[in-house]
């Protein structure tokens, strides 16, 4: 029976990554065996394990060897990376290895090369000087990259929980609208905090409600007072945040009042065409013609901010991306040093950007609807804490944390 023995090493009790190994390699027609074992005798002490693994066939010991890599366990006989050259623009070689959003490493000529850009469902590009590797989307491969290929020579190093347990971490455990919502509020300020004071940055993701509930307010202050470094959202924010500039109603209706303003269908119109005449949000800007929001606040404090179109857009917006390639490469180039991303009331742009984020940044995902959350776990963003709730006590009770 084909065999082959697998080294796991770290926090592998607490955070459950050895039964999870195991469970992978019964799951998908394995056995095992544990031939060495050394557990931390505290908390923060690593534990090591060595599991033979076994399989009727060598394709199905291959399959679970593949698995279990994901998991961060590494066959003890290190083998070298294979690298095949595209054949063409824009496609991987057959058989080429499918990234996740975990940090990796890849052996090349006896060294482990870390690669860089963790992102789930990419390749991996190795440059011809053999010194760096780096993941690549499949859109921008060119022919005779060097593109790893198999699953040998090639080490993942899955998240593990931390020594000491924390709100943060314990609710990413669960999607639930009877959370302690005070609590991971603090929490969420908390990290926010941390991230800024160790020179990480900021990403915001939001959608439209963000307006329409009144919550812009407190985005605009947050971005103000420089705990934002980055905004993704997509038109309809930043139509409806220059509406409520230029005419106090979001959709029509008077924010303040809670009624409907005369003909105030046609003012998300005509805030998108004096934009379009200015040539732009920030031209509109430095006019005076919008003097507050969101997208005013983006611009006056030199925030990065990509706009993702989608069919559904009325104009769009000078400035929003609808190329749908163009904006995924728009957003990976603003990610660099991105610590926490807080998603706020958007479910497509939510998964956008958690597809595109390496898994050692800290999601919180905020949205009326638990399924939004649901969904973004399961498209592989699995580090992703999930509140239930409206996104306008939410962000009044984020900047009255970070503003005291």
């Amino acid at each position: 029976m084909p065999s082959e023995t697998v080294e796991l090493s770290g926090h592998i009790i607490d955070s459950l990554t050895l039964p999870k190994v195991l469970d992978e390699v019964m799951n998908y027609g394995g056995t095992f065996e544990i031939i060495e074992i050394a557990i931390g005798h505290r908390r923060e002490d690593p534990s090591r394990a060595r599991v033979r693994v076994s399989a009727p066939s060598q394709e199905t010991l291959d399959t679970v060897l593949s698995r279990i890599k994901q998991l961060g366990a590494v066959p003890v006989v290190e083998e070298e990376a294979a690298l095949v050259p595209a054949d063409m623009d824009g496609a991987f070689p057959e058989n080429f290895y499918c990234t996740t959003n975990l940090q990796t490493f890849v052996r090349v000529q006896d060294r482990w090369l870390e690669v860089a850009r963790p992102e789930m469902d990419c390749g991996i590009l190795v440059n011809p000087d053999l010194k760096r590797a780096a993941t690549i989307p499949i859109h921008l491969v060119k022919k005779g990259d060097c593109i790893v290929v198999g699953h040998q020579g090639i080490r993942v190093t899955p998240l593990e929980r931390s020594p000491e347990r924390n709100v943060f971490e314990f609710m990413a455990s669960s999607v639930s609208s009877e959370k302690p919502k005070g609590i991971v509020i603090r929490e969420v300020s908390a990290q926010i905090r941390a991230a800024k004071k160790e020179g990480g940055r900021v990403m915001v993701v939001a959608g439209p409600a963000v307006v329409h509930t009144g919550a812009g307010t407190h985005l605009e202050q947050l971005i103000e007072s420089g705990w934002v470094d980055v905004l993704f959202a997509g038109n309809a924010l930043a139509v409806h945040d220059i509406e409520q500039a230029l005419y106090g109603t979001s959709l029509g209706i008077y924010l303040e009042k809670g009624i409907p303003a005369k003909e105030g269908h046609e003012h998300h119109m005509r805030a998108i065409n004096t934009i379009r005449r200015a040539g732009g949000i920030r031209p509109a800007v430095e006019r005076g013609i919008l003097k507050s929001g969101i997208m005013a606040a983006c611009v006056r404090k030199s925030i990065e901010f990509v706009l993702a179109g989608s069919i559904r857009d009325d104009g769009p917006l000078p400035e929003v991306v609808t190329d749908m390639v163009m904006a995924q490469d728009a957003l990976r180039k603003v990610l660099p040093g991105v610590s926490i991303c807080v998603m706020i009331a958007t479910m497509l742009h939510s998964i956008a950007a958690g597809n595109v984020l390496p898994a050692s940044v800290k999601l919180v995902c905020v949205d009326i609807n638990p399924a939004v959350v649901t969904k973004l776990t399961d498209r592989g963003s699995f580090q992703a804490i999930g509140l239930v709730t409206d996104v306008e006590p939410f962000l009044r009770e984020l900047w009255m944390n970070l503003s005291s």
